[in-house]
């Protein structure tokens, strides 16, 4: 067993032998029914449409839908791989929009149980994906102990919100509950707006929601961007076509592609692409 265990450490801070890095973001909120699940599916595209290598990952868990945006039917999931019943490598998808696709599953939580061997085994299954560029996890909305997971071991985590009241509260809710329960690191946490009418209102909702974080959780949060509101971002949902597709000059595209721009522009410190995400999502901390 303790062989086992220092074979798990090993392969875990192995790193990428190459010097890649592979970018890993996690994006979550407060609530359903904001949209995060339209902000990875199409800022997934829009990476690709960079010529960027890019998997997107269910991480929705209780309400998995990543495959009804992308119109796709997975047949196996990551729980076929825990279960070590088939590999990383057999479960990604192609899509017809230039990403990888990999669907979530309910039961995930087992994580926390596995036994040495299982998470050797998981471990080298995720090792696998180190040759993407962007690895972007649409977690579920809330606070479950999965979402808490993939939140503390990505490199950024984008909380999305929209102007309603109710939005704005649980963006902060959300904020809280990731700045006191994930003890060991900082999370590098960052602020978008979905559904403004404007870029002065983005401004306004994050100011608002930055001001409060930093007054009484003393933490800083970073305002990423914001994206408009338009109708065709719920007919692109009806059509089963993300919206960066049907239309790259609408609006909410456009936006999109800004943020993106703005996130390759900034560079992640002591990032080491998917070992450094393993690290912290199995709870392995890094030997002196």
């Amino acid at each position: 067993m303790e062989e086992q265990a220092e074979d798990l450490r090993e392969l875990i801070q192995g790193g990428v032998s190459d010097g890649h890095k592979t970018r890993i973001i996690a994006i979550t909120s407060g609530k359903g029914g904001v949209g995060k699940t339209n902000i990875s599916v199409n800022m997934a595209i829009a990476y690709a449409q960079l010529g960027k290598k890019v998997i997107l990952i269910d991480g929705d868990l209780g309400m998995a839908n990543v495959n009804v945006l992308l119109n796709v039917v997975p047949q196996y999931n990551l729980m076929h791989v825990i279960n070590k019943k088939k590999t990383m490598k057999e479960i990604i998808l192609d899509t017809e929009f230039g990403i990888k696709f990999i669907a979530g599953a309910n039961g995930f939580s087992k994580i926390a149980n596995m036994t040495v061997e299982e998470l050797e085994y998981f471990a080298k299954q995720f090792s696998t994906l180190e040759n993407a560029d962007i690895i972007i996890i649409d977690t579920g909305a809330g606070i479950a102990n999965n979402v808490l997971q993939f939140v503390a071991a990505a490199d950024e985590v984008y909380v999305v919100t929209t102007p309603e009241p109710t939005a704005i509260t649980d963006a902060y809710g959300i904020i809280k509950i990731i700045t006191t329960e994930i003890i060991d690191h900082q999370v590098n946490l960052k602020l978008l707006v979905n559904r403004v009418h404007s870029a002065d209102e983005g401004k306004r909702i994050s100011d608002r929601i930055i001001t409060i974080v930093g007054q009484f959780l003393g933490y800083k949060v970073e305002y990423i961007g914001f994206v408009y509101d338009d109708p065709l971002v719920q007919a692109s949902v009806i059509r089963q076509k993300p919206f960066i597709v049907i239309n790259p000059t609408c609006k909410p595209s456009v936006c999109l592609k800004h943020i993106v721009g703005r996130i390759e522009k900034t560079d992640i410190t002591g990032n080491d692409g998917v070992s450094s995400f393993l690290k912290k999502f199995l709870g392995k901390k890094p030997r002196d």
